[in-house]
């Protein structure tokens, strides 16, 4: 489990994101992270080998092709495919393994935490830096679309 503090930590301290299988399509979660980061401060690299450029960003076919320090990777893998990115994170100097919600690989995450890196498991970017730095709203809390209210009845 990963605290607060530390989660505060990350996400002040790391702001270029290589996000592997950030997703060209507007409605895969993965994209609406990578726009969310963008409107955000965050620096994003698109790790995808099939689109040239995603967020009108050039997209890198693996992390090993990226041309600058990544502090954050953030994992839109199964978690049966998470352990060669891990081991690529490492590799490249990353700071960061962040597997998004549903994704966990407890093997991986302890070499990466043996490697020197700050692991989170099952938690979204997204979510952690709206709930600990405000915005939940633009998460889609408080926006009147969800509510617990009943809808309104209309007269005919």
């Amino acid at each position: 489990m990963t605290d607060i503090p530390t989660l505060r930590r990350i996400l002040t301290e790391n702001k270029r994101v290589a996000i592997v299988g950030l997703s060209a399509n507007e409605s895969r979660p993965s994209y609406f992270v990578g726009k969310y980061l963008l409107k955000h401060g965050f620096e994003v690299i698109p790790v995808n080998p099939r689109y040239p450029e995603i967020l009108g960003q050039k997209s890198y076919p693996d992390l090993a092709s990226v041309p600058v320090k990544v502090d954050i990777v953030d994992l839109f893998q199964r978690s049966e495919r998470v352990a060669p990115f891990v081991d690529a994170a490492i590799d490249i100097g990353a700071r960061v393994v962040w597997m998004q919600l549903g994704i966990t690989h407890e093997a991986a995450a302890e070499k990466a935490r043996g490697a020197g890196l700050d692991v989170v498991v099952d938690r979204c970017i997204k979510i952690e830096y709206a709930r600990l730095f405000g915005g939940l709203n633009t998460a889609g809390v408080n926006t009147g679309v969800i509510s617990a209210r009943r809808p309104k009845t209309f007269n005919r």
